[in-house]
């Protein structure tokens, strides 16, 4: 009985994880149809017959991106949106740009397992574990490191140095979706209510007042 027990809770584990990712396609490809108003767990099929090698390819992904921001960063995706290939194929890149200490500030994906790559620079990198542990996993990269960051965890990136920094990330949805902390919490529409956030950080409203004003 022990052993047909563990054998059932594998079984439960794997089934688990399995529902847990977008699943495999059930054809060669399934080019999305932008233009089709059908609301569906992704895109509608376009036609075969009208398919190219464009709706598969993306140009100017080499191009640095403008830093010249708030954040000292910038993001050029390669997902669904941009490629309509990728429909149902479960997988998308990113392209990170940075400034001399550039942050791209802490986020979630949803839908995505992320895998990093640093092509140029020095990148600190890091994610935080689950409750109740809270623990903060962290590595610096060189170029040429690799780091993951789990599906669902609270990550962040921040160049080091006083240059600029490049990585690639590839993510395990065709639109793995962005949460960003601060943005969610203090910027949302219509604002969460100032109480709440002011018992749930234990700080004084005036604070929280002050963050839903600035995001």
């Amino acid at each position: 009985m022990a052993k047909f027990l563990a054998v059932m809770s594998l079984l439960a584990v794997a089934c688990t994880l399995a529902m847990a990712f977008e699943p495999s396609p059930l054809q060669d490809f399934c080019v999305a149809d932008t233009s089709s108003s059908t609301r569906v767990n992704g895109f509608v099929c376009m036609d075969p017959k009208q398919v190219e090698a464009k709706h598969f390819s993306l140009s100017g992904f080499h191009i640095a991106g403008n830093t010249s921001n708030l954040f000292g960063s910038v993001i050029t995706p390669a997902t669904v949106a941009v490629i309509p290939g990728l429909n149902t194929l479960g997988i998308s890149m990113v392209r990170f740009d940075y400034a001399p200490w550039g942050l791209v500030p802490p986020h979630v994906h949803p839908r995505a397992t992320e895998i990093i790559t640093v092509l140029e620079g020095s990148v600190l990198v890091g994610f935080v574990t689950s409750n109740p542990e809270n623990r903060l996993i962290t590595k610096t990269l060189e170029k040429g490191d690799v780091f993951v960051f789990p599906i669902g965890l609270v990550h962040f990136q921040r160049s080091v140095g006083n240059y600029n920094a490049v990585s690639i990330s590839s993510l395990s949805s065709q639109n793995p979706g962005v949460v960003t902390v601060a943005n969610s919490v203090f910027g949302s529409e219509p604002s969460i209510d100032s109480d709440v956030l002011t018992k749930a950080f234990q700080v004084d409203k005036n604070v929280v007042n002050y963050l839903q004003e600035k995001f």
